[in-house]
């Protein structure tokens, strides 16, 4: 049996698992379920030894990683992943800081990555690469001689042809997507982005499939939404609400309805917007004063770049205005925390929740919006609020979706969900949990894995 072989920029090692661990680690551990190599940055900058890979084994995996250079970390991750990709992908093209020293930087820390990994591999190994910050690492490897099946999965959203054509040089990023046997995208719109943008920039016309033939070879383009273990967290969650935390939330809540929101601290999860809408509720709505409770968690991130310093100045004086405009000596309307929480406090926290928000302006996939669906208790489940810019809104249309521009309408729909009657809360829920428990990590690695072995 193949092994296969999970790339990504970050390896999230056996003692990380907890509360550190992310969308993309919930979401492909399934493809390790029976042993394998993860290989990836080990988060540690260093002086030395750049290209030595350190192995710790657990569970049957191997976990491979490699340090960066601080000239590395600013260039390829802060640079260019974080200061053009990124916000190019989440169309917000005026925040774009693109240096050619990036760029090259990013290219040569990719170069690094394909060095040391093509020293692991066997010749029948199955490599799964993942996310923005590798996508020529394929390129990179097939230089090398590897010959390996290679398949790329994009955890973010790709955009229209016209706003990739701002990228400089973008035809030979978009080029290394063509290393590679198959491409995955979380959503039937950005796989058609994609195949566009490839028709557009490089002329290649794809087959109704999505197969793209070139002279080197060909490569398939498959929309392949990721998921979670639907199951195990809703077991978490039920085990949870009997919990220290969450016991103390509810005993802190007097009987008030939570609004629960759960995001990185990112200028592509709508958050001022957010805060806006809670705010114009209390204003508009002054029934729900001091009946209404709103927990923001927004852990700290990319805190080396300018855009989120000035987008937590914001967000603290925002938070500060609402509570001070509203408060009572015995009720603070908005709980802002930038601290993590664990997996198993926040899905207590999520079966607690009468409403979930999740508002990106625009989001891959967003598997905040699946957890809060998983953790509901089914008899008197919460209601979710759901960006129309998140992919997981082409599954989940029996939330609220609201345009995340709007804080009207995100204020709107809170008071939707806070007075909808429970029967309506049982069958919204009951189709999104029939979908979320189908949809699921498992399937998601499953049906990737399968078209890479095709």
């Amino acid at each position: 049996m193949a092994r296969v072989v999970i790339v990504s920029n970050r390896v999230p090692l056996p003692n990380e698992r907890g509360a550190r661990a992310g969308g993309l680690a919930v979401g492909v551990s399934d493809a390790l379920k029976d042993g394998g190599l993860w290989f990836g940055w080990s988060g540690e900058i260093s002086k030395a030894a750049l290209n030595l890979v350190r192995k710790v084994e657990a569970g049957g995996i191997t976990y491979a990683t490699i340090d960066l250079s601080q000239e590395d970390y600013d260039q390829f991750y802060v640079g260019y992943a974080n200061s053009t990709l990124w916000p190019l992908f989440h169309f917000r093209l005026g925040l774009i800081d693109f240096k050619r020293e990036d760029l090259e930087g990013y290219f040569s820390v990719n170069r690094t990555f394909a060095a040391a990994l093509a020293l692991e591999l066997r010749p029948d190994d199955i490599v799964w690469i993942h996310d923005y910050h590798l996508i020529p690492l394929g390129a990179e490897l097939r230089r090398l001689g590897v010959r390996n099946r290679l398949g790329f999965f994009l955890h973010i959203p790709f955009v229209p042809a016209s706003l990739f054509a701002a990228l400089p040089q973008g035809e030979t990023l978009l080029r290394a997507f063509l290393a590679y046997d198959v491409v995955g995208l979380q959503t039937e719109e950005h796989r058609r982005d994609f195949l566009d943008a490839v028709k557009q920039v490089l002329g290649i016309e794809p087959d109704p499939d999505g197969l793209l033939v070139t002279a080197g070879g060909s490569a398939r383009a498959i929309a392949n939404p990721i998921g979670i273990d639907a199951r195990a967290f809703a077991a978490m969650a039920s085990k949870a609400e009997r919990s220290t935390e969450t016991r103390r939330l509810l005993s802190s809540l007097v009987g008030r309805s939570l609004v629960i929101g759960v995001d990185r601290l990112d200028y592509s999860k709508g958050l001022p917007n957010r805060f806006s809408a809670f705010g114009k509720l209390l204003q508009d709505y002054p029934e729900h004063r001091q009946k209404v409770s709103y927990l923001q968690v927004a852990a700290k991130s990319r805190e080396d770049v300018s855009e989120y310093q000035a987008l937590r100045r914001e967000l603290d004086r925002k938070a500060g205005n609402i509570n001070g405009r509203f408060a009572e000596f015995d009720w603070v309307p908005l709980r802002y925390m930038t601290r993590p929480m664990t997996r198993p406090m926040l899905a207590g926290f999520y079966r607690a929740a009468r409403v979930g928000l999740v508002t990106p302006l625009r989001d891959g996939m967003n598997l905040v919006a699946k957890e809060f669906i998983a953790a509901q208790d089914h008899n008197d489940p919460g209601v979710l609020i759901l960006s129309r810019f998140a992919g997981a809104a082409e599954d989940l249309a029996e939330a609220l979706i609201v345009n995340p521009y709007d804080p009207d309408e995100i204020t709107e729909a809170m008071h939707q969900a806070l007075i909808m009657p429970q029967d309506e809360r049982q069958d919204r829920m009951a189709h999104l949990r029939a979908r979320v428990f189908t949809s699921t990590a498992e399937a998601y690695c499953r049906n990737f894995l399968a078209a890479l072995a095709a």
